[in-house]
């Protein structure tokens, strides 16, 4: 028997933030409704083809979940518990935005959900306003307050820098509000200017200024990874820090390459040697989600050249790095005949470490400017 993820998309969202090129979008209640019974139609439709498998991850992300009605969101978790073969200690989280917090969704969602990614990005209104978020700074505490009474104990804040605008003593103090928020886990990374975004428009514009500098952005990383050490967050893949034993799992699936189901409008699956994504077409999902086959588009079926390159793309991600036992378990091949040329030249300059066993990780160098030597891989 093998472990499982399931990932649900939920593509509504109150408004659109200025930097978002996640598939999402704002809708009406009917719109939300019906697409929560589509969700559930392809559960049912894919349950039996994953009744030897236990599901030991479901990540409901969006978009906005809670900008559903919460007794549908009920519906979608009942669903995913009583057709899959889902673990005891289950690890089901769900994406929230502050300002879609309510004590009904809170308290609605606790027996079924038990950690909780927020998207609080800023704890400063300016930098807040000027990424288009729906909430403000008290809003974020607020909503934390909320989660706590309802019994959240597992959370996670995502936390953002590069904005325009921002400095890094402002930085400072987003970090020094969320570490005093107790959450478990931070997800920090920086502002990228994405390709049909209405920032990247006003980027090409001349429009989007006051951006740090890269000078300053890099200050930031690094004031990021130093006063989480310090109050007891380890950083165990690129933007992500953890109290011990509160890593994403799920997350960590992708970047080990572990199988995952994509449920809902967009969503992307790996089985197997073989990943695809749904139909972004709303109608079309609705229509056919008890057909799951009707919905896959982009369906490639991996070669082995292409599974090592994201072994190593996605493995190197992350702080523990990748091992050639692991390589040569997976591929039948040796780690450094296929890739020795990256290793030597990146441990050459100081941007890889290795333990002496087989082990190979980015070092903090590495990590700075990850991006351009995990290309050196494809």
């Amino acid at each position: 028997m093998k472990n499982t993820g399931i990932y649900i998309h939920i593509p509504f969202c109150v408004r659109k933030c200025a930097y978002c090129d996640f598939f999402s979008f704002s809708a009406d209640e009917e719109l939300k409704r019906h697409y929560a019974d589509a969700v559930i139609k392809e559960l049912e439709a894919w349950a039996d083809h994953f009744q030897e498998d236990e599901i030991d991850t479901v990540y409901i992300g969006g978009g906005t979940p809670t900008v559903m009605d919460p007794a549908d969101l009920v519906r979608i978790l009942s669903a995913v518990r009583n057709l899959f073969r889902l673990k005891d200690d289950a690890e089901i989280t769900m994406e929230m935005n502050p300002g879609t917090v309510t004590r009904e969704t809170a308290f609605l969602l606790r027996p079924l959900v038990n950690r909780v990614s927020l998207g609080i990005q800023s704890f400063h209104d300016r930098e807040l306003k000027a990424l288009g978020r729906i909430h403000s700074a008290a809003e974020a505490v607020e909503a934390v307050g909320i989660l706590r009474k309802a019994g959240f104990e597992n959370l996670s804040f995502d936390l953002m820098y590069g904005i325009p605008g921002q400095t890094i003593p402002g930085w400072k103090e987003t970090l020094e509000k969320a570490v005093a928020l107790s959450p478990r886990h931070i997800s920090a990374y920086s502002l990228i200017i994405e390709e049909g975004t209405p920032f990247e428009k006003m980027y090409r514009d001349g429009k989007l200024t006051f951006l740090p500098s890269e000078d300053e952005e890099r200050e930031m990383t690094n004031l990021a990874e130093e006063y989480l050490s310090i109050h007891g967050f380890s950083q165990y893949e690129i933007s992500n820090y953890a109290l011990p034993g509160y890593e994403s799992r799920h997350n960590t699936r992708y970047w080990k390459r572990s199988g995952y189901l994509g449920i809902g409008a967009g969503a992307s699956s790996l089985i197997g040697h073989t990943r695809w994504r749904n139909t972004r077409d709303i109608g079309l999902y609705l229509t056919n989600s008890s057909s799951p086959e009707l919905l896959k588009r982009e369906e490639e079926r991996l070669d082995l050249k292409a599974e090592m390159e994201e072994f190593m793309f996605l493995g190197l991600r992350m702080k523990e790095g990748v091992t050639e036992q692991d390589f040569r378990e997976m591929f039948g091949r040796n780690l450094t005949d296929v890739y020795g040329e990256q290793i030597r030249k990146q441990l050459a300059g100081g941007f890889l470490r290795t333990d002496g066993c087989g082990r190979f990780a980015f070092t903090g160098r590495g990590m700075e400017v990850s991006n351009v030597l995990l290309a050196e891989y494809l």
